[in-house]
């Protein structure tokens, strides 16, 4: 059957659904919904050329959908991505190449020199890869926790002196001290792309106001009255709860603040009546690995890094 290749509806919310149906079929790890999916290509800055590409059947049914976009915050320039996203079910029928094709044809009219793409590390998603003249770079495993049954450690009685946990939603009348937590943590991460959060705006539009931003159930954690550690909690409304960032500024590492943060969030968001909680980590993030084996989370899938050349710089 012929597979054609259009851009998502963004007024269409059937065709947000669709997509968000074949990124969960693809890859259920992550925190998945239909506003989401409205909202990435809405919000996006206009520097990211941001597409989200969908592959349907002479049927009309969605059976494939990429993210693709110029990496805009990085002070290297030329950098990219596309995440490609097959349901399981129609594999084998073209998707994955056509959706690639285009991904990497608009990549190259906007200068991108590097692309990269997250690839989920099994044999049939590898060799798709490889076939396609990638090469496997950094991995990163997603982790799973039974949060309906699991042991969470029990809060500090008192908290230590100086110590106080706050919502997100705290800060809903000024974010930025949130922002610039974000941004210190960000720099940090292991990555084979640098990431330079230095645009408000942009981190209000994008991160923000994001639906699957869960404020209530993020938890920033305050010494001395300022931010000095925080949990980002991503919901899809349901049962799923999912760890979108954690970090801890590096005045004050050392110090359990990510346990204590991680610990307040997962507590909360049982209590909320969600049951599954999932998390991401680099292979090479050794602490926050350790953190979150501490809590109880296992590997539950990987992904492998990989990357292309467009063109010569």
């Amino acid at each position: 059957m012929t597979v054609l290749l259009r851009d998502l509806r963004i007024d269409d919310p059937s065709d947000a659904d669709s997509v968000a149906r074949v990124r969960r079929a693809a890859l259920p790890f992550l925190i998945t919904t239909a506003p989401g999916v409205t909202f990435e290509a809405a919000a996006a800055h206009p520097a990211r050329q941001l597409r989200v590409l969908v592959a349907e059947d002479s049927d009309g049914l969605v059976i494939g959908t990429a993210q693709v976009g110029i990496s805009h915050d990085s002070p290297e320039p030329g950098q990219s991505y596309v995440n490609a996203y097959v349901d399981p079910a129609h594999r084998g029928r073209g998707a994955g190449s056509l959706l690639l094709r285009g991904a990497e044809e608009h990549l190259a009219r906007h200068g991108a020199v590097d692309v990269y793409a997250w690839v989920l590390d099994e044999p049939y998603s590898r060799a798709f890869a490889e076939r396609h003249g990638y090469r496997a770079s950094r991995c990163a495993h997603f982790l799973r926790l039974d949060l309906a049954a699991a042991a969470l450690p029990a809060l500090p009685e008192p908290l230590p002196q100086g110590v106080e946990l706050l919502p997100g939603s705290a800060f809903a009348a000024d974010p930025r001290p949130l922002f610039l937590a974000d941004a210190e943590a960000t720099s940090d991460e292991p990555g084979d792309v640098a990431i330079a959060l230095d645009d408000y705006e942009d981190w209000l539009a994008r991160t923000w106001d994001n639906p699957t931003l869960d404020k209530e159930l993020t938890t920033v954690v305050l010494v001395g009255g300022e931010v000095a550690a925080f949990t980002a909690a991503q919901t899809d409304g349901a049962t799923r709860y999912g760890s979108a960032m954690t970090g801890t500024l590096r005045a004050f590492r050392g110090r359990g603040l990510a346990k204590l943060a991680k610990t307040d969030s997962l507590r909360r968001a049982r209590a909320a009546g969600y049951t599954e909680a999932f998390t991401g980590n680099d292979a090479g993030n050794a602490p926050m690995l350790a953190v979150n084996d501490w809590f109880g989370y296992e590997i539950c899938a990987t992904e492998t890094r990989f990357t292309r050349k467009l063109r010569t710089k």
